[in-house]
């Protein structure tokens, strides 16, 4: 797949690391502020993940943890683009920008980012035509109601058959603006609007999803892990690292991790056994 320049082999699992330039993203929030955004830290962070073989970098400013506010506009527009700049004329992976706002999937195509990444898979106004025009790759992701309220007591009646109905109609929505299939990645959302059954549910079924489209599947440190481990975000390594296995071994194309070393060499380990996956 053509993500900007760069182009990426997805018949392999690819690592996307995490960077949220973010004062309150559940796991890493702050960690790049010290009386504002520190640019060059996340260079450094940057630099070290790609060095550990991370090949998509995911870059962040408006948190959509449970129960997270809203973010201004002009606040995620001054966090991101600085970064995405930054970032993408110093290295040659691909920079990937997570947001659901059309101004910000402007200005980072234009700052040289390669992939957009929506966790409203591109409902948002203006969003669908603005990442069209980008002509970028799109990531649709799945989340039922909003990140302040979309853990209260979610509920469906066949999650995997909803969450496949949903993201089939937003792909048609892409395809009707004149986004093409080779430009489309599919989330089905684990930890959005779902319980621990949903996602399981839904992780039971992944190499379901990714027979049509390249799958991404983020599911580093999220509340899933703790709930199953019993572990706080720090101590959720492991159970992280179980989810990647597996859903390497299921079909999934992009892994979207914090722990990228670690992460990179359970695939090492796993195509030397099975070869390449």
């Amino acid at each position: 797949m053509i993500f900007g320049a760069p182009t990426l082999d997805l018949s392999r699992p690819q690592v996307m690391g995490i960077l949220n330039v973010t004062p309150d993203s559940f796991s890493d929030g702050g960690r790049f502020f010290d009386g504002g955004l520190r640019i060059e830290r996340v260079i450094d962070e940057a630099a070290g993940m790609l060095a550990a073989g991370a090949s998509i970098l995911d870059v962040g400013g408006e948190s959509t943890r449970p129960g997270a506010e809203p973010v201004p506009e002009q606040a995620e527009l001054d966090r991101v683009v600085p970064v995405v700049e930054a970032l993408c004329a110093r290295f040659s992976a691909v920079i990937s920008v997570d947001t659901s706002r059309a101004s910000v999937m402007t200005a980072a195509a234009r700052g040289g980012a390669g992939l957009i990444n929506d966790v409203r898979a591109l409902t948002a106004e203006g969003a669908l035509s603005a990442a069209a025009a980008t002509g970028l790759p799109v990531c649709l992701m799945h989340m039922r109601g909003k990140p302040k309220t979309m853990q209260a007591a979610p509920q469906y009646s066949d999650v995997v058959a909803e969450v496949e109905q949903f993201l089939g109609e937003r792909v048609q929505a892409c395809l009707a603006a004149g986004i093409g299939p080779d430009r489309l990645i599919l989330d089905p959302g684990f930890g959005f609007g779902k319980s621990l059954e949903h996602n399981l549910q839904l992780f039971r079924a992944i190499s379901h999803f990714a027979k049509q489209y390249p799958l991404l599947v983020g599911v580093s440190r999220k509340s899933m892990v703790g709930q199953i481990c019993g572990r706080e975000v720090p101590e959720r390594l492991a159970g992280s690292l179980a989810f990647a296995l597996l859903a390497a071994q299921a079909g999934a194309h992009i892994l979207r991790v914090h722990d990228v070393a670690e992460t990179c060499d359970l695939l090492k380990v796993l195509t030397a056994v099975h070869g390449q996956l």
